[in-house]
C-alpha cells in the first residue's frame, strides 16, 4: 500500500515545474494588470494635455496667440465647427502625436526659463516660432489641416473662380496647405510667405521725396 502511494505522488522535478509555471502565470497576470493601469493612466494624461484649456493654461499662449485666434474663422464661424489648438498643432495619429509630445518638452523648458514670458519677448521671437511651425507642417504635408481639408474632397464648382484655380494649381504642383495659408489663425510676422525671408524695408519708414523735403524747409 505504501509503495503504491509513493508511486502516485509527484516527484520533486514535477513539483518544481508546477511551481515555476504557477509563478510565471502569476507574473504574466500581474504584468497584464499593471500594463492596463499604466496604459490607462498614460492615455489619460496624453488626452488631458491635448486640450485647448491645457494649451492656454500658460499666460504666454493665453495672452498672445490665443487672443489672435479668437478673432479668426477657425474659432467662430457660420457652421459652428471650431478648430482648437491641438487640432492644428498636434497630429491625431498615435506615433506622430507621441513625437510631437516629446518635442513639447523643449517648450516646457523655455516656459521655465521665461524665454517668451512678456509680449516684447514673444514678438521678438514670433518670426522664429512661426517659421519653426511652418517647417514642421511643410514636412508632414499639413497633416493636421488635412483632418478637415483635402484637395480630393473639394467641390471646385462651389468655390469662387480664383480659389478653385489656385487650389487646382496647388494640387497639380504638389503644394501643401501651409505653403499658402500662413497667418490664418495668428498674426503673420513680417516675412515673405513663400520664401521665408524678412521683407526688405518692412520696419523702415517711407522715404521722403526731395521736392517735398525742400518744400517743408521753406
Amino acid at each position: 500500500m505504501a509503495e503504491n502511494n509513493d508511486k502516485g505522488a509527484p516527484g520533486p522535478i514535477r513539483r518544481l515545474g508546477v511551481w515555476v509555471w504557477g509563478l510565471a502565470a502569476s507574473a504574466i497576470g500581474v504584468a497584464f494588470v499593471v500594463g492596463i493601469v499604466f496604459w490607462g493612466g498614460f492615455n489619460t494624461v496624453l488626452e488631458w494635455t491635448n486640450r485647448e484649456a491645457f494649451c492656454i493654461s500658460c499666460h504666454e499662449m493665453k495672452e498672445n496667440v490665443y487672443v489672435e485666434y479668437r478673432n479668426t474663422i477657425h474659432y467662430q464661424n457660420r457652421t459652428g465647427v471650431r478648430a482648437t489648438c491641438p487640432d492644428c498643432h498636434v497630429p491625431r495619429e498615435w506615433v506622430p502625436k507621441i513625437i510631437r509630445k516629446i518635442q513639447a518638452s523643449n517648450e516646457v523648458l523655455h516656459k521655465v526659463l521665461g524665454s517668451i514670458d512678456t509680449p516684447e519677448k514673444f514678438n521678438a521671437k514670433r518670426a522664429t516660432l512661426a517659421q519653426h511651425e511652418w517647417d514642421r507642417m511643410k514636412r508632414n504635408d499639413s497633416q493636421e489641416c488635412r483632418n478637415c481639408h483635402n484637395f480630393t474632397y473639394m467641390d471646385y464648382a462651389e468655390q469662387n473662380r480664383r480659389a478653385a484655380n489656385v487650389h487646382q494649381e496647388a494640387f497639380n504642383k504638389g503644394l501643401t496647405c501651409i505653403d499658402c495659408h500662413k497667418g490664418i489663425a495668428h498674426t503673420l510676422p513680417p516675412i515673405e510667405q513663400h520664401i521665408g525671408a524678412e521683407k526688405e524695408g518692412a520696419a523702415q519708414p517711407p522715404a521722403v521725396a526731395p521736392a517735398a523735403s525742400a518744400a517743408s524747409q521753406r
